[in-house]
């Protein structure tokens, strides 16, 4: 099986000097489902946002063997689809239509194919006929629904999810993991939520203070409790 992912020695600060990332390395195979876990500030969405190229060039990571780096950015981009914590940050046109359609719109497909897309990715996430709605008038639950149909609108090969559940009531929560489920990308998943991960993930990654820690199946890291304990994960 290919590699999707490859990170060797990752290390990142920022500009005020502070590590976030520091020596990190993993390999995520097609098709797999990897879990990122890990305290407030251990450089998860940060790790992510390394994904998409979003701090630029970057030769510790390849996308299916391809690198990080500026010739390459828009090739990956197309690979890569990146759902954000907060739904608002990623909807920000009138209708749900439209919010989906920008994306494509910079890829140059023709009206009939955005239209097709629009319609097909909508309904998989349980939302036919919404193309119409306002966005912002949404319930919260839903508009993350159509910030996951515009990520899926671009058929990337790769989900990279920050928190997809955050904010969600139980019941919610649930929908959204079963919906998850049918999907069957190579996803990465960042979270606090111990549930989604265990539910979703073939492996779990922690991560803390910008290190990793450990890898392994969710029943190896969630059967751990002093690792657990040791990492402020319970």
């Amino acid at each position: 099986m290919r590699k999707a992912v490859e990170i060797k020695n990752l290390s990142f600060s920022y500009s005020d000097g502070k590590k976030v990332l520091d020596d990190f390395s993993l390999d995520i195979h097609e098709g797999e489902t990897v879990g990122i876990i890990g305290p407030n500030g251990a450089g998860k969405t940060t790790l992510l946002l390394h994904l998409s190229g979003v701090f630029g060039k970057d030769l510790a990571i390849k996308i299916f063997d391809i690198p990080i780096k500026k010739e390459n950015l828009f090739e990956i981009r197309k690979k890569i689809g990146l759902l954000f914590q907060n739904p608002d940050d990623q909807l920000f046109m009138i209708t749900v239509f439209d919010d989906i359609a920008f994306g494509l719109l910079n890829l140059g497909l023709s009206k009939e194919e955005i239209v097709h897309r629009a319609e097909k990715y909508l309904e998989a996430v349980s939302l036919s006929n919404y193309g119409d709605r306002i966005s912002h008038h949404l319930s919260f639950g839903e508009k993350k629904r159509v910030a996951l149909a515009s990520v899926l609108a671009m058929e990337p090969e790769i989900l990279v999810l920050d928190e997809p559940t955050a904010n969600l009531d139980p019941t919610t929560c649930r929908e959204f993991v079963d919906l998850l489920k049918n999907f069957n990308h190579t996803k990465i998943i960042a979270g606090h939520n111990m549930y989604v991960i265990r539910e979703i993930c073939d492996k779990v990654v922690i991560l803390n203070k910008g290190k990793k820690i450990i890898e392994g199946t969710p029943k190896e890291i969630f059967d751990n409790e002093p690792l657990l304990l040791q990492n402020r994960l319970i």
